[in-house]
């Protein structure tokens, strides 16, 4: 097997993920009245970013062959999809929706800055943890529910940074070491992952390899376990702690842009909304 045949054959292409992107374009254009604007095409993109994470080969070689490469879906569903969607809703939208009392209930409780962080950087460590982990390549159902609950806790954890309600969002000071933060736990989770002796995730120690990619993997691309999972924790460690830097290069922008005395009356505030 050659790396063109592996990439060309191993396309999921599955129905539920298919449709269920489908719906959300389509849903979505629906809404807007199919307006093709700047926040339109960040949200399809997002979307089309969420299929190539579950349809590509990524999932197959993340299911089967490779712990880089799940970390690398991982990674798309946390730090890729849900900043997209979210700058991609209008914020018109976001207003109406919280008009309901029940939405705005939630996004009242969701919102404090320090339970986002937690539920996003808690949901991206617990599954990491050996046993889970195992599960979910071993239970496709788990394999969902892992998933969704990136998508979820994640989509939670930028919306005090990219809330289509400005007013919604944490101020730049209080943003950097939120994001500094998130990277700091990242970087940590990454760096026991790359110095860890392989066998934690005993299912890439000797995949079933039923479609003959083991040999490909392991002699041209160099992919032994012990090299997957460095590669997988590197992945984790530095592109996964740089996203989170370049939200606070982002913010201190937003930050040098703002007159100096609205900056300072939004700190206590937003602090305040954490506890």
């Amino acid at each position: 097997m050659t790396t063109w045949q592996l990439l060309a054959s191993t396309w999921s292409w599955d129905a539920s993920v298919l449709v269920g992107c489908a719906a959300l374009i389509g849903g979505y254009l629906v809404v807007v009245r199919s307006r093709i604007t700047s926040k339109t095409l960040f949200f399809i993109a997002g979307v089309l970013v969420m299929l190539l994470a579950l349809e590509s080969p990524l999932e197959k070689l993340g299911d089967t062959y490779l712990f880089s490469a799940h970390m690398a879906q991982h990674l798309l569903l946390i730090l890729i999809v849900p900043p997209l969607m979210l700058l991609g809703i209008p914020r018109w939208l976001a207003q109406r929706v919280l008009d309901w009392p029940l939405a705005r209930r939630i996004e009242h409780i969701l919102n404090r800055p320090l339970l986002a962080w937690l539920l996003g950087m808690g949901t991206l460590w617990v599954w990491h943890v050996p046993a889970l982990y195992n599960a979910t390549l071993a239970d496709e159902n788990i394999h969902i529910v892992e998933h969704l609950s990136f998508l979820v806790t994640s989509s939670i954890f930028w919306w005090p940074i990219l809330s289509p309600l400005t007013e919604r969002r944490l101020a730049p000071l209080a943003t950097i070491p939120y994001l500094f933060a998130a990277s700091a736990a990242a970087s940590i989770l990454g760096i026991i992952l790359t110095f860890t002796p392989p066998g934690i995730y005993p299912a890439y120690l000797d995949p079933n390899d039923e479609i003959g990619a083991l040999p490909l993997l392991r002699d041209s691309w160099g992919l032994t376990p012990t090299a997957d999972q460095q590669l997988g924790g590197l992945l984790m460690w530095v592109p996964g702690g740089l996203a989170y830097l370049s939200g606070i290069i982002g913010a201190l922008a937003r930050w040098y842009s703002m007159p100096e005395e609205d900056e300072i009356s939004e700190i206590p505030e937003k602090l305040g909304e954490s506890l």
